[in-house]
């Protein structure tokens, strides 16, 4: 079997291998050609040899760049390589190609011919269109998912407003303000507030956290909502009213079996009162596992509203709930918060944000409007950036300071 491959001339070799070779005079005149190449066109070696160029071999767009680049480069450099081209075939089809050439020099150093190897590109085109295919496919597949992402967070960020009020109503002689954050728009928060109005002098008020994300969230929070309104106006006691929402949110969750369902709530009345020096609040609230309400007087102080021994809403069949009260002057504001806030990580060793400093940044803030106060806690939140990574809500109340007060307006949620 050697002898028989030793025996292969070198002609043989030449014409039959598996590229194309040709020898071209310096004006591009075929002197050689072989036949795997004339195969590949479908061109008779008679018609082609010492009758025509190599850019008659070439498609418009392959003699266009061979002039404007193959050429100049093959002139500059003496060989060129890899080049992708087309070439015509008799029957009018197209051959991607890659074609490298070099120049054969003389003994004095002259130009004597070109010599290039062409090899079929067939195959490499198809894998590249099919490449692509691929990549136009797959970005109209990433197209697609973030349209229905954004859909999404549309559909969600409107679900999201239907469970917060659209602005917060204005309270004679108060001042109200809130913000609401939401940690990720892929997610439905499970934070809640509201302001409401229970008959001529009094009002309800609310702020707290169901446990989870997503539609079974925002189921909970819709029925606690509802709840604590409906409850409010059979029974303006705090506690009582928090004992309602325990009781359904208990039956509903707790004793069939499944999933159960809980949140941390605050309830609470406001009641003006006029005085002398300036209308007075009286404020009753109970809470339910909930962080304390912080009062910030206008003074610079600030103190802790304590609901010792208030349980998670929903867990037990009777929990207990404890009430508490305290009187807002003119100056002072009632501050209600969500868990993200003092959940917060911190610094480079992401340390909770926590309570005590919380305490100490609104006490910086003492005599300023409830708006002021949640417009200050909103760049409080914003710097924490990505340590930020849960729902936060913030509700605060205040009676304005001086003789003739204003409301401060609602912010948007």
């Amino acid at each position: 079997m050697f002898a028989a491959l030793m025996d292969v001339s070198a002609e043989e070799l030449y014409e039959t291998a598996p590229c194309g070779y040709l020898s071209t005079l310096m004006d591009g005149t075929i002197a050689r050609i072989n036949t795997t190449l004339l195969t590949w066109l479908g061109l008779d070696r008679a018609a082609v040899v010492g009758r025509m160029r190599f850019t008659d071999l070439l498609s418009v767009g392959g003699r266009l760049y061979h002039e404007t680049h193959y050429a100049p480069l093959l002139h500059m450099r003496g060989e060129v390589g890899g080049i992708a081209l087309e070439m015509r075939r008799a029957d009018g089809g197209r051959l991607p190609v890659l074609v490298s050439s070099a120049v054969k020099y003389g003994s004095e150093g002259e130009p004597l011919l070109i010599r290039t190897t062409v090899f079929d590109a067939r195959d490499r085109r198809a894998y590249e269109e099919e490449l692509l295919r691929g990549r136009r496919a797959a970005e109209e597949a990433a197209r697609r998912a973030e349209a229905d992402r954004a859909r999404l967070q549309e559909a969600l960020a409107a679900l999201q407003r239907s469970l917060l009020p659209t602005t917060l109503p204005d309270v004679p002689g108060l001042a109200a303000a809130a913000y609401y954050h939401t940690a990720s728009p892929d997610r439905l928060g499970g934070d809640f507030y509201d302001l409401f109005p229970l008959d001529r002098e009094r009002w309800g008020f609310f702020l707290g956290d169901v446990c989870g994300k997503g539609p079974e969230a925002a189921a909970v929070t819709s029925l606690t909502r509802y709840t604590l309104r409906a409850a409010a106006l059979h029974d303006r006691d705090p506690v009582a009213v928090l004992a309602t929402l325990n009781t359904v949110l208990h039956e509903r969750y707790a004793g069939g079996g499944g999933d159960p369902r809980y949140c941390t709530a605050v309830f609470g009345t406001l009641e003006r009162r006029p005085g002398e020096g300036g209308d007075r609040v009286i404020v009753r609230l109970a809470s339910g596992g909930h962080p304390p309400a912080v009062v910030v007087r206008a003074d610079g102080r600030s103190e802790l509203v304590s609901t010792p021994g208030g349980l998670l809403v929903g867990i037990l069949p009777e929990p207990r709930f404890t009430g508490a009260s305290t009187i807002l002057e003119p100056g002072d504001t009632l501050l209600l918060y969500t868990d993200g806030l003092t959940e917060a990580r911190t610094g480079p060793d992401r340390a909770r944000y926590g309570d005590e400093a919380l305490r100490d940044f609104v006490t910086r803030h003492a005599g300023a409007s409830p708006h002021a106060l949640v417009e200050a806690l909103t760049g409080l939140l914003e710097g924490f950036g990505e340590g930020l990574d849960d729902d936060t809500a913030l509700l605060a109340l205040g009676v304005p300071a001086g003789d003739h007060p204003s409301p401060d307006p609602a912010t948007d949620t």
